[in-house]
């Protein structure tokens, strides 16, 4: 079947949805550039692609000189995870570092990990061996919170993504870990003089750092984005040690940059009746910028898009994220 600019339906799809098998996957287009799969890229993109508002950008600075923590709030798709990935570029801080926080994540688990099972799996592998000298550092790997909290004459980023997801205690035992900016290493702390310094594993892939009697300090405050939907209120004492920033919907000017940023100043003109229905539906409810890309790219980007299919992806992309069974 064919649409009304003539190209084949056939053309369009990848999945048929028929049961045969066939190559199809060999035709699909490259990704979106916020979709790239290439290690670093798509961070990168974000972060050469965000858009912030001047008073935002004040408040950012403002927690950058007082080393204080950024709780940044705001509707899906306003940008609290880009805000991370922008400071860490632009900044030349290296890759962030992010800790997804879920309603079982403690502080442990953003500090360190310890695999005793495995440790006593390779002592099993080795009997009547000596193991009171092995490398204990192997079986050690710092967390993101951890990674963040070595000493360097620089600071990391590290994105605490999502608190309000986490348990009620998690904000308070964090923040007062980040008011002494170090911890120790239980497995560590207790080994003998001659173990005084002991390599472990970081966050950063398979790169391993050396620990000094079992204790980390660091020398600069790692600059920390948490972020909140703002479902949850957090205790007074929290937002006291934090500076807080809420990132609202973009106005007409700011998505304009944002589609103009990703997709080039062309795409506002050829999508124009596209970026008027989202902004219709922003004042009606709970749509992302990143739904108007989707839409724009799909739209735009593929001359194998029959008409009919032209016409009806966009309402179902831009539908808004509060409505049931989006």
């Amino acid at each position: 079947m064919a649409g009304d600019n003539g190209r084949s339906r056939d053309e369009w799809l990848i999945y048929r949805g028929s049961g045969e098998p066939h190559d199809g996957m060999r035709n699909l287009p490259e990704p979106p550039p916020w979709r790239q799969t290439v290690p670093g890229q798509a961070s990168a993109n974000r972060a050469r692609t965000y858009q912030i508002d001047p008073d935002e950008v004040d408040v950012v600075n403002a927690a950058l000189r007082l080393r204080k923590p950024l709780l940044v709030t705001g509707r899906p798709g306003t940008g609290k995870t880009s805000l991370a990935d922008s400071i860490a570029y632009e900044l030349k801080l290296g890759p962030v570092l992010t800790w997804p926080i879920t309603s079982r994540s403690t502080l442990a688990d953003g500090l360190y990990s310890y695999d005793a099972i495995g440790r006593l799996h390779d002592a099993d592998l080795r009997p009547g061996q000596n193991h009171e000298h092995e490398d204990i550092g192997r079986y050690i790997r710092l967390g993101p919170l951890g990674t963040a909290l070595l000493p360097r004459d620089l600071p990391r980023v590290l994105l605490i993504d999502g608190l309000d997801k986490g348990d009620i205690d998690l904000p308070n035992d964090l923040l007062s870990l980040l008011e002494d900016g170090g911890f120790g290493v239980r497995e560590l702390e207790r080994l003998p003089d001659e173990q005084a310094e002991v390599e472990v594993y970081t966050a950063d892939g398979g790169s391993r750092t050396a620990i000094h009697r079992g204790r980390l300090a660091c020398r600069a405050f790692p600059i920390i984005i948490i972020t909140s939907t703002g479902e949850r209120e957090f205790a007074p004492a929290f937002h006291r040690r934090c500076l807080q920033l809420n990132l609202k919907q973009p106005g007409p000017d700011k998505l304009a940059a944002i589609v103009a940023a990703h997709m080039g100043p062309e795409a506002l003109a050829r999508g124009a009746a596209l970026v008027s229905e989202y902004l219709r539906l922003a004042d009606q409810g709970n749509v992302a910028p990143d739904q108007l890309l989707n839409a724009l790219f799909l739209v735009f980007s593929g001359e194998h898009l029959p008409e009919d299919i032209r016409q009806k992806l966009p309402e179902a992309l831009l539908r808004p994220l509060s409505v049931t069974g989006s």
